[in-house]
């Protein structure tokens, strides 16, 4: 906690100063962020880091393992369900980006079920069931946990962009050509982001 309120200091004591107006621009107009940004609760990923955004810029929603339910299971993730109406009903963001990661933990624990002790992650986790399915189906040549991490992490991106169609708000916009979805992998190591191109069916660096 000390590291938190000594970093609250230097903020306000040498940072604060040059984002003052924006930040009283951004308090008189509200907040207009394009980009929805869907991304894993990993301390290590950190949307406007990797993409060198201001604030205001990005409205983005963490969750374990960068998730997205399907319509018909908003239920069991109100909060990301509720994020993902807000932003393309009320904030009218024009473009939609899961972003995915290396060294995803939420992805090993799909693959290797989390300890008994943890009911709320295994319930979340369910929802990429069929995630979990794909490696079973078409990545049985993988024989090496990391990779087969990194395999769920890039199928985890595209099931959550297929799952966002089934969003009414998300399918009329596409339908209007007013947002844009995108799939994005981001490589810890090495810094570097990955998008995936449909015409490709593959992630490459951006």
């Amino acid at each position: 906690m000390q590291r938190l309120i000594e970093g609250i200091h230097r903020f306000q004591l040498q940072e604060w100063g040059h984002y003052e107006g924006l930040f009283h621009r951004l308090s008189r107009e509200g907040q207009k962020p394009h980009t929805l940004f869907i991304t894993c609760c990993d301390s290590r990923v950190l949307a406007e880091l990797i993409t060198q955004s201001q604030p205001g810029d990005l409205f983005v929603v963490k969750n374990v393992g960068n998730i997205v339910p399907p319509a018909s299971q908003a239920a069991d993730g109100q909060s990301t369900a509720a994020a993902i109406e807000f932003a393309v009903s009320s904030l009218q963001v024009s473009d939609i980006v899961v972003c995915g990661h290396s060294q995803c933990g939420a992805m090993t624990a799909l693959l290797q079920p989390p300890h008994p002790q943890m009911p709320y992650l295994s319930r979340w986790l369910t929802m990429a069931a069929p995630v979990k399915k794909i490696l079973e189906e078409n990545y049985s040549h993988l024989t090496e946990l990391d990779d087969r991490i990194i395999a769920a992490a890039e199928e985890n991106v595209l099931f959550a962009l297929e799952n966002l169609r089934s969003y009414s708000s998300v399918a009329e916009a596409l339908l209007q050509g007013t947002v844009r979805l995108h799939g994005w992998f981001f490589k810890i190591s090495s810094g570097e982001l990955f998008t995936y191109l449909p015409q490709q069916q593959q992630f490459v660096r951006i």
